[in-house]
């Protein structure tokens, strides 16, 4: 086993273009999301550490995260963690991968390839982008990679940070991008949530029809960034019904309110990537609430480890 990926490694050796490819292509082969092995959460005094396994013929993996909402005001990570690459057949250990740094690049892949199947690709985007933390840096550049931003508003409750992430967003060829408020989603083409709050964002009425909204800052089922306005008038999409059905709070207190019925997930990834789900209403928002899973981590560190090692199996 090589060194350890660390994080300027994980930044040099894949970029979002090729984290999006990397899970699109594993879905496309024929990975069923519905299968993967579920999280398991302990919760411990910092906060909470996840276990994320997952395997396939080839290749497994797992990795150890954790959460601890405290760290930001001691200057350190919300999330930190740990990947353990293996060989499929004999479960050999291949590499060590940052794991903070491959959840900040697999995340905004996985919206990423969600927005490239649920926005029209010949059509620039106005987004509004709610957070100013590096899942925020990394969606705006992930996104950049699949479409073409002609403006972008940054909602974040730190003002100095928020003005940082928009010259970012200037120096990433958005011209058109400043600070704003919530409804500002009344204009947007694309919304993407990329907070730590547990209640709603923003007035799900304000959202126009046809536009997207990405939900990533949860994984618990008391919590949400989206209302339940928005969900009963989206059309929504998730990367598991099971997953979405354990963890996804922006869709479960919505059904515990009686605002939709458990029936109301249009389509999973799998099947928006392989085109096995309707195209979705032109006079509907969609919603893609996405809560993070293992066969995503295992995807792109095998692209990780195929880049650093200059191998194609």
């Amino acid at each position: 086993m090589d060194a350890p990926l660390d994080a300027p490694a994980v930044a040099r050796l894949l970029s979002p273009a090729g984290a999006v490819d990397a899970l699109a292509d594993v879905l496309r082969e024929g990975l069923d999301p519905e299968e993967c092995p579920p999280r398991t959460a302990v919760p411990v005094p910092a906060g909470e550490l996840l276990l994320m396994p997952a395997a396939s013929a080839s290749w497994a993996g797992v990795k150890i995260a954790g959460v601890a909402p405290g760290n930001p005001a001691h200057g350190l990570p919300r999330i930190t963690g740990t990947y353990l690459l293996l060989d499929g057949p004999t479960l050999r250990p291949m590499a060590v991968i940052d794991g903070a740094a491959l959840t900040s690049l697999r995340t905004p892949a996985v919206s990423a390839l969600a927005v490239r199947h649920l926005t029209a690709p010949d059509r620039p985007c106005r987004l509004v982008l709610f957070g100013s933390g590096p899942q925020a840096y990394g969606h705006l550049e992930a996104v950049l990679a699949v479409r073409e931003v002609t403006r972008a508003v940054v909602v974040a409750r730190n003002q100095e940070r928020a003005g940082r992430l928009v010259a970012h967003a200037r120096d990433l060829g958005v011209p058109k991008a400043r600070t704003g408020a919530a409804g500002d989603v009344a204009d947007a083409d694309l919304v993407l949530c990329c907070t730590t709050a547990r209640t709603p964002l923003f007035d799900g009425r304000l959202v126009a029809p046809g536009a997207t909204v990405v939900a990533v800052g949860s994984h618990e089922p008391d919590a949400r960034e989206t209302d339940s306005a928005l969900v009963r008038r989206a059309a929504v999409y998730v990367e598991s019904r099971a997953a979405a059905a354990r963890e996804a709070g922006d869709l479960l207190i919505p059904e515990a309110e009686g605002a939709v019925g458990p029936g109301h997930i249009a389509g999973n990834l799998a099947e928006l990537v392989t085109g096995r789900t309707a195209p979705p209403d032109p006079e509907a928002p969609r919603l893609f609430k996405s809560v993070g899973m293992a066969w995503e981590d295992l995807a792109v560190a095998v692209a990780l480890y195929r880049a650093a090692s200059g191998s194609e199996t």
